[in-house]
């Protein structure tokens, strides 16, 4: 069974950067687009971004383009959210996901993906 373990989140001011790390169990990593989403307190969990299952494509919700990078190493089974310039309302809790389907393109809905991370908590203080 396959399984996703998050790590880097913690407290950094405004303006700050983390680095979130997923690392994925299992022998199927490289065949699947992986995403992360991000839920803060009271909200819905939302889309933050996602990478195709060779890493060539990437895909990001509006508000972080420009600030996050995703990335994979497949070799490492392990994907990366490179977080920059954050901002207080960046503060969630951060999960990784993998798709249901193998080798289909990333996406940004929640319900195309079906393996989840317990997740890992980013605040950013002002």
């Amino acid at each position: 069974q396959v399984q996703l373990v998050e790590s880097g989140g913690g407290l950094v001011q405004a303006g700050g950067s983390l680095r979130l790390s997923c690392a994925a169990s299992g022998r199927t990593f490289s065949n699947y687009a992986m995403g992360w989403f991000r839920q803060a307190p009271g909200k819905e969990r939302e889309f933050v971004a996602a990478i195709s299952w060779g890493g060539g494509t990437t895909d990001y919700a509006d508000s972080v383009k420009g600030r996050f990078t995703i990335s994979r190493d497949n070799a490492k089974n392990t994907v990366l959210l490179q977080m920059n310039s954050l901002r207080p309302e960046d503060t969630a809790v951060y999960y990784c996901a993998r798709k249901v389907l193998i080798r289909t393109p990333p996406t940004t809905r929640l319900a195309d993906f079906g393996v989840w991370g317990q997740g890992t908590q980013v605040t950013v203080s002002s």
